[in-house]
């Protein structure tokens, strides 16, 4: 009901569905590539679900909606199923149920006490008639049942994994693929539209190195060379912590330091731009 009017849901025979992919492929030979693909998929009790909206959207909507289910002898569990501590409600001659699974119990004021958590089914095996008779008497129902999305048909079969890529897996993916062209093509002197902004870049930094060694000048030179005239001019408005003199005055040792870390620091500033 959740999905009526954002997709249908189609359930049938296997071999019917494999009938009637085949006959698609027969009228549609261009098709044969991806409609081929369906054929392994049509393995045990699988369905259809089509839609013309957000593949994520009919995902959660379909992931929102399951039952919980009672254990069945025969079943393959898919978790572990546990049984906790404390009180069951059930009488004395039930104990032979919980003999039978090797879960510790007593008796308490006239029933059956579980005197520590035991799991009883394990994930990958089968359900056996001991667990599920068990199981029922307690009024546990450990399984859910609902449809769960395996694979994603759109011009070709993919993995339901590929609905967690989202716009930024994309452009990451493509900014690195650009990043490799413009290597490759800046190694083999190769002139594109990957490489081009970066020879621009590497080619002004070579004029902004000249004019910073030589009496040329430029308006994009100014502000570096002003910076390497006079670095204070640049510095930010807002004293530091560290600079805000401490109550009494700072000391002639620790101004006199202060002043030979600023010079180190002025002399170590040159850009090597050659590079």
């Amino acid at each position: 009901m959740a999905l009526r009017g954002k997709a249908q849901v189609l359930m049938g025979k296997n071999t019917m569905i494999r009938k009637k992919v085949k006959q698609m492929i027969e009228e549609n030979p261009s098709m044969e590539a991806s409609l081929s693909q369906l054929m392994p998929a049509l393995v045990g009790n699988i369905g259809f679900v089509f839609t013309d909206g957000d593949l994520k959207d009919i995902r959660d909507i379909i992931n929102n909606y399951t039952v919980p289910a009672a254990a069945r002898a025969g079943v393959m569990s898919s978790i572990d199923v546990q049984v906790p501590a404390g009180p069951t409600g059930l009488d004395p001659a039930q104990t032979s149920f919980f003999q039978a699974l090797n879960v510790p119990t007593k008796i308490n004021k006239g029933s059956i006490e579980i005197l520590t958590a035991q799991t009883v089914i394990s994930v990958g095996t089968r359900v056996g008639s001991s667990e599920a008779a068990l199981l029922n008497k307690l009024g546990m129902k450990p399984f859910t049942y609902g449809l769960k999305m395996i694979k994603v048909f759109e011009g070709g079969l993919f993995p339901v994994d590929v609905l967690e890529i989202g716009d930024s897996d994309l452009m990451a993916s493509f900014g690195a693929g650009m990043a490799m062209i413009a290597s490759v093509s800046l190694a083999c002197g190769i002139l594109n539209e990957a490489s081009f902004p970066h020879v621009v870049l590497n080619s002004f930094k070579d004029l902004l190195a000249v004019a910073v060694e030589t009496d040329y000048d430029f308006k994009e030179a100014d502000a570096t060379k002003a910076y390497l005239k006079d670095p204070s001019a640049f510095a930010s408005a807002t004293p530091s912590a560290a600079a805000t003199p401490a109550a009494g005055g700072a000391t002639p040792a620790a101004a006199a330091a202060a002043v030979v870390e600023d010079e180190e620091e002025e002399e170590d500033i040159g850009f090597d731009l050659f590079d």
